[in-house]
Formats: C-alpha cells, structure tokens, sequence
C-alpha cells in the first residue's frame, strides 16, 4: 500500500485528492493545523507552513511515498495585505518540504504552482515555456517556490514536479472566489433570499475546469518516470457573463433581470487573458478535463439551492 503525504488536505483540492487516494488503494496522512476538521479515512499530522521544525516533521516520521504539497494562502488579493509572510509561507514553506524530502529514499514530490506566475504574460494561451512576469505578490510567491522545485530538481535529481493550476472550482470551494460567489448568489435568489446578483467586469475572461480534473492531473504527474511541470487547465477562454448565463440556466431564470454592475468591483483590462495551453499533458499525462464546464457550474448551483434550502428548514 503506498503512503501518500498531503498538505493542505482539508481544502478543496487536498479533500478530493484525499478521496481518489483512498480510491486507489493509498494510505493517506493529510498534514493539518491543530484546529482543523479530520477527513474520514485519513491519518493526520500536525504541520504549519510558518513552522519549519514542524513540516520538517510531518514528512520524516510519515516517511510517505508521494507528497502533494497543496497547502498555501490562495486569495490572491489578501496577499497585498502581507507580501512578507505571504512569500514566507509559500516559497519557505515549499524551500523546507523540498529539503526534508531529500532525505526520504525514493520520495516523489508535487507541489502545486499556479497560473499567477505568468502574470502580465506575452502571449495567449501559455504553455510551460511561456515567460513567467508575476503581478502580485502570491505569484511572486508561488514562481519562487516553482523555481525551487526545478532547482532541487536539477541539483539533487529529486523527483519533484510543478503542477501550474488554472481557476479550479467545485462545490466545495470558498465563496470569496467568483465562480463560488455567482452559484451562491443564483441560487438565493431562485430561493427568493436575495433580489440581485453584484458583480464587476462581465467582459473579463478566465479559464475554468472542475478541481477533480485538476487532482486527477496531480496523481498523473507523480506516476511518470521523470519528473516534469505541466499545465492542467480547461484550454478555454470563457467570460464572466458565460459563467452568469450558464449558473442562471440551472434554475430557469433571466439573468438581465438580476443582474447588476458595480463599477467600483470592475478591474482593469489585461492585456493577455490567462488561458492554459494543455497540450503537454494530454499527450505525455494522457489528460483532459472530464468534466464539462457546463456540469461543473450546475453542480455548484445545485449544491447552493440543497444548502441554503436546508438552513431555511
């Protein structure tokens, strides 16, 4: 049975990883602070990304097969807030968990990057050799630790892999995060809750897939010979008002009629919309989103409606 260490396993990412593990056959220890909620089926241990000693441990007494090293602040915007601590938890934390799996024979290491690190980029759609120009500090932040990773990588021959992860959403994520946010608010005014839906630029473009694709990619990338970076995204540019038009198709309703705009949320224009080229690892992973965006939205939406419902009971 092969022991897979996880950090950040009670996010979104980390519990769906947590649950194709277990599918698999895994023994799964997932690293967690000391407040947190447990995950059925999984063994836990105690780490902080601001801890050194602490995350140092997690992996020696684990001793694991594989590490996904998942956990890291990811609201981009609150990473103004603190720039310093941001880049110690991410880079620092990823820097500590690199050397500690230096000395755990055999040891395969994901760490999941994001496509902040491409920031202000040349071109649409990136792929893995598109200059990285990151424009906040979580993408500062999150290109030191990729940067890290290649590093021990050419250094030590550590097998240790990037995972550079578009806009991945669920059900389970938070609802600071926009596709969350659209699906909660559609369903409370479906609900009657709530008469109006405030958003900022409908014009904006993003690339969205479901979080079980991308995990599935993450397991993919640590079952190859050679390590590698890839890109696991959705491969297409979709707007703000696609995701209203389809999260308002699940119940029925016109969403000009809820719809409103408020000037003060609207961002500037990018020059580049982030979109992931994913063609690297369809064909070395053999993957691809098996979701449809369609379904995925729906799926949150539906959740929303039997959450709200019940609390109303």
């Amino acid at each position: 049975m092969p022991r897979a260490l996880v950090t950040g396993i009670t996010g979104q990412d980390g519990s769906y990883l947590a649950e194709l593990l277990l599918q698999r056959g895994y023994e799964v220890v997932g690293m967690v602070r000391r407040d947190a909620n447990r995950i059925a089926g999984v063994r836990t241990v105690h780490g902080e990304l601001g801890d050194p000693e602490s995350l140092r441990a997690a992996v020696l007494t684990t001793s694991p097969d594989e590490l996904y090293h998942l956990a890291a602040p990811t609201f981009v915007p609150a990473s103004w807030e603190d720039p310093a601590g941001t880049l110690t938890r991410v880079a620092g934390g990823t820097a500590t968990l690199l050397q500690a799996a230096r000395e755990v024979e055999g040891l395969r290491v994901l760490v999941a990057s994001s496509c902040e690190i491409f920031g202000t980029a040349a071109h649409s759609p990136q792929t893995e050799q598109t200059p990285m120009r990151p424009r906040s500090p979580y993408g500062v932040a999150k290109l030191a630790a990729f940067g890290l990773v290649d590093a021990m990588r050419q250094r030590y021959g550590l097998h240790a892999s990037s995972a550079i992860a578009y806009n991945h959403e669920s059900p389970r994520r938070p609802e600071r995060f926009l596709p969350r946010k659209v699906a909660r608010g559609v369903a409370a005014i479906k609900l009657g809750l709530q008469s109006e839906l405030t958003l900022g630029d409908l014009s904006a473009v993003r690339d969205w897939c479901d979080a079980r694709d991308v995990v599935r990619g993450y397991w993919l990338m640590l079952q190859q010979d050679d390590p590698g970076d890839y890109i696991l995204a959705g491969g297409v540019a979709r707007s703000v008002r696609d995701l209203v038009d389809a999260a308002f198709a699940v119940v029925g309703l016109d969403p000009d009629e809820y719809l409103r705009v408020d000037a003060g949320l609207v961002r500037a224009p990018e020059p580049t919309p982030p979109i992931g080229d994913t063609t690297l690892a369809r064909t070395r992973l053999g993957w691809e989103p098996e979701i449809a965006f369609e379904d995925m939205i729906a799926e949150m939406v539906r959740a929303d409606l039997a959450e709200l419902s019940a609390s109303q009971v």
